[in-house]
C-alpha cells in the first residue's frame, strides 16, 4: 500500500488471536494512489479515520478476489488481521456470512461494537497516536472479554481449525504432508473431510481447498518480481507455472507479469460503508 505504513507490536495475550496490527496513511505528497486489497483467507478489524475526524470500526471478511480502489490523502486506517480460524470466536458469527463483505462491528456485537468504535476513535486524526498503549489496551480488553464468554467446545474447534490451516499451507513444512492435501490433513487430525469442511465454513469462511488456494496466491504475491516464475510456482505448491498463472489471473484480475509491471485493473472509488446488516 502506498504512503506511510507501519506495524504495531501485538501483545502476548493477543498473539494467538491477532496475526498483526498495521496502520496505513496516504500523505498529501503522495496524491491519489491505487490501493490493492489482495485476496485473503483471514478477516480483519479495521478502524477507518475519515475526513473531519469521523471514524468507523468495520469487519472486513475474507476476500476471494482482489479489490482495487482509489486512495486519497488524509484518512488513515488501522487494521488488526485476525488469525485464520479465530474469527468465529472473536466476531460471534459464522464467517461464511462475511465472505467478500465489509460490515460494521456494531452489526455483529451490538452496543459493545459501538462502544469499542467510540473508544478507539478517541485517538483522533493523528496516525502517530495509534501506537499509544491505551489504544492497544482497549482492543485487547474488548477481544479478551469476548473470548472469556466462549464455551470450551468452541475454543477446541477453533484450535482444530488453526492446526488444520497450518497443515494445509507452509505450516506443513517439516512433516510428511504436502500442503493442500485436505484428506491427509483430516486424517492427521482424526476428523472426516466433511467435518473439516463444515468447521472451515464456520470459522474461516471458505473450504479447506479454497483456503489452500488463497494461501498459495499470497505466497506468490509475497515473492513476485524477486523469484523466477517457474521456481516460485513450485515453491508455492502449484502443479506448474501455467497452473499458477491461471489461478493468479482468476483472483487478481491480471496475469502475474502485468501485476508486477503495475498494469492493474481500473480502480474504483473507496465508498463509505453502506451494506445490509449480517443476520
Amino acid at each position: 500500500m502506498p504512503g506511510e505504513e507501519r506495524e504495531i507490536a501485538v501483545s502476548a495475550a493477543l498473539r494467538p488471536w491477532i496475526a498483526g496490527v498495521r496502520i496505513a496513511a496516504i500523505g498529501a505528497y503522495d496524491g491519489e494512489r491505487t490501493i490493492i486489497e489482495p485476496p485473503d483467507h483471514a478477516a480483519e478489524l479495521a478502524l477507518r479515520i475519515l475526513p473531519h475526524q469521523r471514524s468507523d470500526l468495520v469487519v472486513m471478511g475474507p476476500r476471494t478476489r482482489a479489490l482495487y480502489h482509489v486512495g486519497t490523502p488524509g484518512p488513515f486506517c488501522v487494521r488488526a488481521r485476525i488469525e485464520p480460524g479465530r474469527a468465529r470466536l472473536l466476531l460471534g458469527r459464522p464467517v461464511h456470512r462475511l465472505l467478500d463483505r465489509v460490515v460494521s462491528l456494531s452489526d455483529l456485537w451490538g452496543e459493545a461494537g459501538g462502544h469499542l468504535a467510540r473508544a478507539l476513535s478517541e485517538v483522533g486524526s493523528d496516525p502517530a497516536a495509534i501506537g499509544a498503549q491505551p489504544f492497544l489496551e482497549r482492543l485487547e480488553e474488548a477481544l479478551m472479554s469476548r473470548l472469556s464468554a466462549q464455551k470450551p467446545g468452541d475454543r477446541f474447534r477453533s484450535d482444530l481449525v488453526r492446526r488444520a490451516g497450518l497443515l494445509l499451507t507452509a505450516g506443513a513444512a517439516g512433516t510428511d504432508l504436502v500442503p493442500g492435501q485436505v484428506h491427509a490433513v483430516a486424517a492427521r487430525l482424526n476428523v472426516s473431510e466433511r467435518h473439516l469442511r463444515n468447521l472451515f465454513s464456520e470459522a474461516v469462511g471458505v473450504s479447506p481447498k479454497h483456503f489452500a488456494r488463497l494461501d498459495r496466491l499470497r505466497t506468490v504475491l509475497a515473492h513476485a518480481g524477486t523469484t523466477h516464475w517457474a521456481r516460485l510456482a513450485t515453491r508455492a505448491g502449484y502443479y506448474d507455472q501455467s497452473h499458477m498463472n491461471a489461478e493468479f489471473r482468476g483472483m487478481m484480475g491480471v496475469p502475474p507479469s502485468a501485476y508486477v509491471a503495475a498494469r492493474l485493473p481500473a480502480a474504483s472509488p473507496c465508498r463509505p460503508l453502506a451494506v445490509p446488516p449480517v443476520r
